[in-house]
């Protein structure tokens, strides 16, 4: 089975209702590594009721459609895709328990050819259900590595943030759980390549991998936490690119750059010195020009 591209594309998505309560916004912020100090105040905010907010990467799970890739008619090979690019734009305050609708769409394929994989573009909704009020907008870049020559359209891509070339102007490390992927699943991504070493070599990896969005998660902790002082509030964007992967137990660099409301970050693997997010975008509020 291959893509079909005019299928692809026109491809419903059915809408996704979530009900989430504050268990579910403290399990997602210990499934992306916030409280591994739990002396830190700034960070109790996030996994402590009686204090609660939501990270800005929080949206990435909510109005989540499921393994729309493997349990739709797709003809994606999906062992093998992987998490390309995400990135989050925060309308309204996304509030730390309720309903929310979300609707996905498929916005282009790309077919980089044979051998060279295809890129599904795609774009989420979120909105509450009492009010319709838009909350969220995600954005997703899905790699196909085993779906590419099918016949789809090859232009080019869109172009990525370019990340400065003076040095950083702060560093954040934040280490990895070895046991964080088997928590972040519990969030609503069930593939299996992330918990099963049998899936996770016939996808060509040695071991189970850390999903790209748990850490597009540490990313943006590391950004509220280095630049942001702890407060999530500060930021209404978030975007990155995925460039490899983490296995659950290391140390992920973040660095972070600032020109005006502006940030520009890229994660490093310490220890290995592999790039795992690379172009990183962060708008913050229009106040905020510190």
């Amino acid at each position: 089975m291959t893509i079909n591209y005019d299928k692809l594309l026109a491809l419903k998505i059915p809408d996704a209702e979530h009900s989430y309560t504050e268990r579910d916004t403290i399990l997602y912020a210990l499934g992306v590594g916030v409280g591994h100090d739990p002396m830190d105040a700034r960070d109790l905010a996030y996994v402590y009721e009686q204090r609660l907010k939501t990270l800005p990467t929080y949206p990435t799970v909510l109005g989540y459609p499921g393994f729309w890739a493997r349990d739709l008619d797709t003809g994606i090979d999906w062992v093998k895709l992987v998490n390309g690019e995400q990135g989050v734009r925060i309308h309204k305050p996304i509030p730390v328990s309720g309903t929310v609708i979300g609707r996905t769409r498929i916005l282009d394929v790309i077919d980089k050819g044979p051998g060279k994989g295809a890129l599904v573009y795609s774009e989420r909704a979120v909105t509450e259900k009492a009010s319709g009020m838009l909350l969220a907008t995600i954005t997703q870049t899905t790699f196909c590595r085993g779906d590419g020559g099918f016949g789809g359209p090859q232009h080019a891509t869109p172009s990525v943030h370019p990340i400065p070339e003076r040095a950083p102007d702060m560093v954040c490390d934040l280490t990895t759980r070895p046991e964080q992927a088997l928590i972040y699943r519990l969030t609503g991504d069930p593939n299996a390549l992330h918990v099963d070493p049998e899936i996770a070599r016939k996808a060509g990896y040695e071991r189970p991998i850390l999903h790209g969005a748990a850490t597009f998660g540490v990313a943006g902790h590391a950004v509220v936490k280095a630049a942001c002082d702890g407060d999530a509030n500060r930021v209404v964007a978030i975007s990155g690119r995925f460039s490899s992967p983490v296995v659950p137990g290391e140390t992920i660099r973040t660095e972070i750059w600032r020109d005006g409301r502006v940030l520009s970050y890229r994660c490093r693997v310490v220890g290995r010195d592999a790039i795992a997010m690379n172009n990183g975008r962060v708008e913050l509020a229009p106040n905020d020009a510190r």
